[in-house]
């Protein structure tokens, strides 16, 4: 499909914002955590600012564009000027990550996603070069065309092409649900909806990542991946994802 054709552009630009953030001799291998998402924990996370990470994303990140109120984090979608620039992107958004690197066990988060055609809200983990390792990842993405669904994916050494859509049964925009996997060492990689097992790889399409891998979440719209995502076009107000949660248990 037409993001496994843009996986190497994709790598770059991953790989540079991820240089600009945290230097991967800084990046330990992280405990099991709970976070409610009160406030903003500088010792386990930080927010990406003033870059973009170029390719099909049409956004550039801001740490404004992070929030957290009400027991919530929020991550805003709008059309907010950039610091630096961001490689002349037409719209900010913001991208939460965290410091250190995780490696096999259960990553879940509880979220709210946007409902816009041409927008992506994420909660994932990735590893690439700015780490000193190949790129990792691992994908739970509600696309904004259709979110009475979840894509699935995962890329080792840069590979991927691995998506797989599930049916919900609701509509992730509507409400707060919780989303995991679990990634085993050697064997399986098992997403979860509500406590739902609702996929699993084993790597008989390719081989499963290895690395330890920073945990993320961001919103962000997409350009030149219509196929994919369907035009966006900016509704006039901003576009507001919110997490309630987010758990990670070490295997």
């Amino acid at each position: 499909m037409l993001r496994t054709r843009l996986t190497a552009l994709v790598l770059a630009t991953i790989g540079l914002t991820a240089v600009l953030s945290v230097p991967h001799a800084e990046a330990a291998i992280g405990p099991s955590f709970v976070d409610n998402l009160n406030s903003f924990d500088t010792g386990r996370w930080h927010k990406a600012d003033g870059y973009s990470n170029g390719g099909m994303f049409n956004a550039g990140w801001r740490a404004d564009h992070v929030w957290f109120s009400g027991g919530v984090m929020g991550i805003n979608l709008d059309t907010a000027s950039c610091p630096g620039g961001c490689s002349g992107k037409p719209y900010a958004s913001g991208e939460y990550r965290s410091n250190d690197l995780f490696t096999y066990g259960r990553f879940e988060a509880r979220l709210k996603a946007v409902k816009s055609p041409g927008t992506v809200t994420s909660f994932f983990t990735y590893t690439g070069p700015s780490d000193g390792q190949p790129w990792d990842e691992i994908d739970v993405e509600i696309l904004g065309k259709n979110t009475n669904q979840l894509q699935t994916n995962y890329f080792t050494g840069g590979v991927g092409g691995h998506e797989t859509v599930i049916n919900l049964g609701f509509d992730a925009s509507a409400g707060y649900h919780d989303y995991a996997f679990e990634w085993w060492n050697g064997g399986t990689i098992n997403w979860f909806v509500d406590g739902r097992l609702v996929h699993q790889e084993n790597g008989s399409r390719g081989a499963l990542p290895t690395h330890p891998q920073r945990i993320m979440m961001n919103l962000w719209p997409g350009v030149g991946v219509d196929g994919w995502l369907q035009p966006f076009r900016y509704p006039g107000r901003t576009l507001t994802a919110t997490y309630d949660w987010v758990k990670y248990t070490r295997y």
